[in-house]
């Protein structure tokens, strides 16, 4: 029997460890190209919780597209642009969210297709364990990328939890699956990891994923449907931005309070420019369109809040109106 809570919504054990496995929550946008704010690069965070691993630089561009299958609203394509190169998509799991998979056996799912099954025909799947220090994981887990057929080798403290084999792949989405024992010792984090591993593509080929899921046990249940509220808060924890307004306290200070939508992983980087995609560390003057530029002085408060004391080259106005876009980081 289902708990319920008093306004309604149903409380279940949640199965998947995965967040935004159906690709839905997409904060720094839903494009990501070599010449955009945030870049197609190797080791770069795309769809939230999601990031590219490549073997270079703009080797595929990422979208947030509806080619989906039954039951799905998104998945992530990933287009090719320097051809015959390797790629794929990983996400980490934050420590303590992996209670009751480290030592025990769990399976990796997802569905995926391609656009062409010429040349880009094979796929792989991993659960890597990080046996370093909890939550300082070194994203980039490639140490060399290695030949069509071969594993890429992991950098120290990275290891495969189960022996990644051929998977196929066809013009029609199929669900995938593997299985692996997390026991390697000292084992803190888990990383799951999907890759073509070709060597011999073609650009303008798509490979299409969604339906991301890892659970405990030895077999793929159902993917486990969240609401888009849910997971957008679950994203929230390792990265938000927003366009937030504040007063000036003097022409050269400003002092205000940002709190966060919810508890941040840890304390997060910061970043920010007077329009979204705009110029950075500048803001914007409501009053007069000025733009004068950030010189950091913030200090958190805490996971929970952002409390800015910052001082301005010249151009600021007194008590006066401003804006600009923030970006907050605590990603893994």
């Amino acid at each position: 029997m289902a708990l319920t809570r008093i306004s309604g919504t149903s409380l279940t054990n949640r199965r998947n460890h995965i967040i935004n496995g159906g690709m839905m929550v997409a904060q720094r946008g839903t494009s990501f190209v070599s010449d955009s704010e945030f870049p197609n690069s190797d080791d770069a965070y795309t769809l939230d919780r999601f990031y590219i691993l490549s073997d270079g630089n703009d080797i595929v561009d990422v979208t947030q597209t509806s080619t989906v299958p039954d039951e799905a609203l998104k998945s992530m394509g990933l287009d090719v642009e320097t051809a015959n190169k390797k790629f794929g998509i990983a996400q980490i799991i934050e420590n303590e969210n992996c209670t009751g998979l480290i030592g025990n056996t769990v399976t990796l799912s997802f569905e995926a297709k391609v656009s062409n099954a010429s040349k880009l025909d094979n796929i792989k799947a991993a659960i890597v364990s990080w046996s370093g220090t909890a939550d300082s994981v070194t994203s980039d887990i490639i140490s060399a990328w290695g030949s069509e057929g071969t594993n890429p080798t992991l950098i120290t403290n990275a290891t495969y939890e189960n022996t990644p084999a051929n998977l196929g792949v066809t013009t029609s989405f199929v669900k995938y699956s593997v299985t692996g024992t997390v026991d390697t010792s000292g084992t803190n984090n888990i990383v799951v990891f999907i890759w073509s591993d070709v060597t011999d593509t073609t650009a303008g080929h798509f490979l299409y994923i969604t339906n991301v899921q890892l659970e405990k046990g030895n077999s793929a249940s159902d993917f486990e449907h969240k609401s888009f509220q849910e997971e957008l808060s679950s994203c929230q924890r390792y990265y938000h931005e927003g366009q937030y307004a504040f007063m000036t306290s003097s022409t050269t200070t400003c002092i205000f309070n940002i709190d966060f939508p919810t508890t941040m992983r840890a304390t997060p980087t910061t970043t920010h420019e007077y329009a979204e995609g705009g110029t950075a560390n500048d803001i914007y003057n409501i009053a007069t369109a000025a733009t004068p530029t950030f010189v950091p002085n913030g200090s958190f408060v805490d996971v929970n809040s952002y409390k800015f004391a910052y001082d301005f080259d010249a151009g600021l106005t007194a008590d006066d109106g401003y804006q600009s876009y923030f970006y907050f980081d605590s990603e893994l």
